[in-house]
């Protein structure tokens, strides 16, 4: 029987959830737009209050949401409002929310993210958002050539 070739890596496939305890899923794309940040995350985090998913951790989840927002924003879409950042959200009564943010760019190896506690970097103006994703994150992993993370908070 023939198989179906999967799609190419840069194809906006919708991203998908192995579970079939989801409560609630919002799937949303934005533009490549600072600009548009902050609705969706206020969105989600409405989500996160109405279904009572990871409660008291909204703080971790909003800045969490945002960091990966603003980095697929700005190196993903290179802040091209025709670009279009695919977020999906899901509450799993038993693993949280889970939040998955994918761009059209070219991605990273997130092994070679220097890390900003260490040397010079102490001092930089920026390259700390993977690293307070980590932070406060109970799980954080990359796909597709890191051009998408995927979040879990309990």
């Amino acid at each position: 029987m023939p198989t179906t070739p999967a799609p190419p890596e840069d194809t906006a496939a919708p991203i998908e959830f192995a579970c079939d305890k989801l409560i609630v899923r919002l799937d949303v794309e934005l533009p490549g737009d600072a600009a548009a940040i902050t609705p969706v995350v206020e969105r989600v985090l409405g989500l996160a209050r109405d279904q009572d998913c990871a409660r008291g951790k909204e703080f971790e989840i909003e800045t969490a949401l945002r960091e990966a927002l603003a980095n697929a924003v700005r190196y993903g879409c290179e802040h091209n409002p025709g670009k279009k950042v695919q977020l999906s959200v899901a509450c799993d009564k038993d693993r949280g929310m889970i939040i998955v943010v994918r761009d059209p760019g070219p991605g990273f190896d997130p092994a070679q993210v220097p890390s900003p506690v260490t040397g010079d970097q102490l001092f930089s103006h920026h390259g700390r958002g993977i690293f307070l994703i980590s932070q406060l994150m109970d799980h954080v992993e990359f796909g597709h050539g890191g051009r998408e993370i995927r979040m879990r908070k309990r």
